[in-house]
């Protein structure tokens, strides 16, 4: 979270804005530079208080608390790096964080729609899956024409990554739970993405 910055100069120092009789005392003008050090990261922040409301600009941190307030698909571990904790897929992670911080408000009006579904996943996998699902829609110009679909509901996504782990299927599983609809049973299942052989 935020918190002093050190070296950061205040915009707003407060010794100059000192009656003049401590314009040239050496304690008061030490005491409120001490306070200039506390409130400089203060000030800073509501300086550019619009740009910690853009994903895009926002610091890390604050990205995912604003995550958290606007109801982003995510699972904490966007920032944690790679597999190995070297940090490998540190960058992507971020990208999808904050992508998926501003993709918010969209996946909101989607939520239980087979396009939506798909939009959550991409963001948080950064993969494409494969949705199947019993649903379907028809038209007829006659009465009492057959219904379309499957009668029994089914949900099932498939997605394939480049080195998937345990972990990614628990995932997967959490997120689909959370943006399928309601009443639809679902399977999920992760597998690893075929590599096309070197030439």
């Amino acid at each position: 979270m935020r918190g002093s910055v050190d070296g950061l100069a205040s915009s707003a120092p407060l010794g100059p804005t000192l009656p003049a009789v401590f314009a040239d005392d050496d304690l008061a003008q030490r005491f409120v530079a001490g306070l200039d050090e506390v409130l400089a990261p203060i000030l800073n922040v509501l300086d550019c208080i619009d740009t910690y409301f853009a994903p895009a600009l926002a610091p890390t941190d604050f990205v995912r608390w604003l995550g958290g307030w606007v109801g982003a698909e995510t699972d904490g571990t966007e920032t944690d790096g790679g597999a190995d904790g070297s940090g490998g897929d540190r960058a992507g992670a971020e990208a999808r964080l904050r992508a998926a911080v501003a993709a918010a408000a969209y996946l909101h009006r989607v939520r239980g729609t087979r396009d939506g579904l798909a939009e959550a996943v991409r963001l948080a996998f950064g993969a494409e899956p494969e949705i199947t699902e019993s649903g379907a829609a028809a038209w007829s110009g006659r009465p009492l024409g057959p219904v379309p679909g499957e009668p029994r509901p089914r949900l099932h996504v498939r997605l394939r990554l480049p080195h998937p782990t345990p972990a990614d299927a628990y995932r997967l599983d959490a997120l689909v739970a959370a943006a399928r609809p309601a009443h639809m049973p679902y399977t999920v299942q992760v597998t690893a993405a075929e590599r096309n052989p070197e030439r």
